[in-house]
């Protein structure tokens, strides 16, 4: 057409991801995932960015490429001896769409589980939980039995110790939003800034008027930036110690995604924090999870499914 603009894709080149990949998502989350046992691939960010772009690559909100924790470069002896003292023998090397290194995806753990266990690379009763290594420390994984709410093939995972800062520290807006509101940081392995909307003290759109195309501004700043999580407390039932929420996310290196489970782990802590309640099952555009919240750790429970394999044309 006169006067429009053609853009070019950029040819791969040679490849330092495996040719033949799996598709993946944890409610909407979606991964490009492949098996490394011997360390011979090692993924570049460019390369990763290219895969992972929806109009010119496949596309998908990462790479997880499953390996042994020897061959992951930035890991230290640390961390690789307790990867082995735990008996994780895989290690989920997670990198964002835009092939930034992350330490840690809640989702990304659960969609690994669920490959780890189709492809024969570990076996995983249910109800026996597997042992995996991320950045962000050993991670157990079980998996349960179908559930009416949360969905099948479903993985329990224990996230860890949590650490919550001062609550509502921060100044969060959206660029081209009036308003704002006040956001709590939490440390699930990876940063978190959660920000309450749609009560007396939050002066921003309500959740499904949110812009998350942008990256919200906050104040002070975080230097290695972080994910921002934006939720609606839509009931309690205090007598059961449960509550339901709502949530959209920005996570940094790949904008707003459907689903974010470190992000909806560290949403359950600053509302437990706010509301008394230990237990909450948090929509989000993805699908539906429960967290449940103890003084020691977080656990994450949601579905994951394989999608479709695919080979990269070279």
């Amino acid at each position: 057409m006169k006067g429009a603009t053609s853009v070019h894709p950029v040819t791969m080149g040679a490849m330092t991801i495996a040719s033949t990949l799996t598709k993946a998502q944890a409610t909407g989350n979606d991964f490009l995932m492949f098996a490394d046992p011997d360390g011979s691939h090692d993924p570049q960010p460019g390369e990763i960015a290219r895969i992972c772009d929806r109009h010119f690559g496949i596309g998908a909100d990462g790479i997880i490429r499953v390996t042994r924790p020897q061959y992951v470069r930035d890991l230290d002896d640390a961390r690789r001896d307790a990867c082995r003292k735990a008996g994780a023998e895989w290690f989920m090397d997670y990198r964002n769409a835009d092939g930034s290194i992350a330490q840690m995806c809640g989702n990304g753990a659960r969609a690994t589980a669920l490959f780890i266990k189709t492809q024969g690379l570990a076996d995983m009763p249910e109800g026996q939980p597997l042992a995996l290594g991320t950045r962000a420390g050993v991670k157990l994984l079980t998996p349960l039995a179908d559930d009416p709410q949360l969905g099948d093939q479903l993985f329990r995972v224990d996230m860890g110790k949590w650490t919550m800062g001062e609550a509502d520290a921060y100044a969060v807006s959206i660029p081209d939003h009036d308003g704002q509101g006040r956001g709590t940081f939490v440390d699930m392995g990876n940063p978190h800034v959660v920000t309450v909307v749609e009560d007396a003290f939050s002066t921003l759109p309500v959740l499904d008027q949110l812009d998350l195309t942008v990256q919200p501004d906050m104040t002070p700043r975080i230097g290695e930036g972080q994910n921002v999580e934006f939720v609606r407390v839509d009931d309690i039932d205090a007598s059961s110690d449960l509550g339901e929420a709502s949530m959209r996310v920005h996570e940094r290196g790949c904008g707003e995604t459907l689903s974010c489970g470190s992000g909806l782990c560290a949403t359950a802590v600053v509302l437990r924090a706010k509301t008394g309640i230990d237990h909450w099952v948090i929509t989000v555009r993805g699908g539906v999870l429960r967290i449940d919240v103890t003084d020691d750790s977080v656990m994450l429970t949601g579905a994951a499914h394989l999608v479709a394999a695919v080979t990269l044309l070279q």
